[in-house]
């Protein structure tokens, strides 16, 4: 179990091989034990992504944040997101859950 303002930095393409149902329940779980849940994804850089795999779908609804991870432009802006108090939620989540 996390304490409460725990803030859990996910890193993954999200393309896992047998992303049933389970994993989407863990990951619900996870989001309510922490007071933020990121995700990077070094699969946003690419212009033309899709949310299409089981695994990012399974994930996605869950996260409170969905960034890029592919260069140090990224991780700066993921500095600044983490000194941001309370930080935002649902940021760069909403336009992909409704492409799924």
């Amino acid at each position: 179990m996390l304490g409460q303002g725990a803030v859990v930095i996910l890193i993954s393409d999200g393309l896992d091989r047998d992303a049933g149902r389970g994993l989407h329940m863990e990951i619900e779980r996870l989001h309510k034990s922490c007071r933020r849940l990121i995700w990077l994804n070094p699969l946003l850089r690419f212009e033309g992504f899709q949310p299409k795999s089981q695994g990012i779908q399974a994930i996605l609804p869950s996260v409170d944040e969905f960034r890029p991870v592919h260069n140090l432009t990224s991780l700066e802006e993921l500095i600044d997101a983490l000194n941001r108090p309370g930080g935002p939620r649902k940021q760069g989540v909403q336009e992909w859950v409704t492409e799924m």
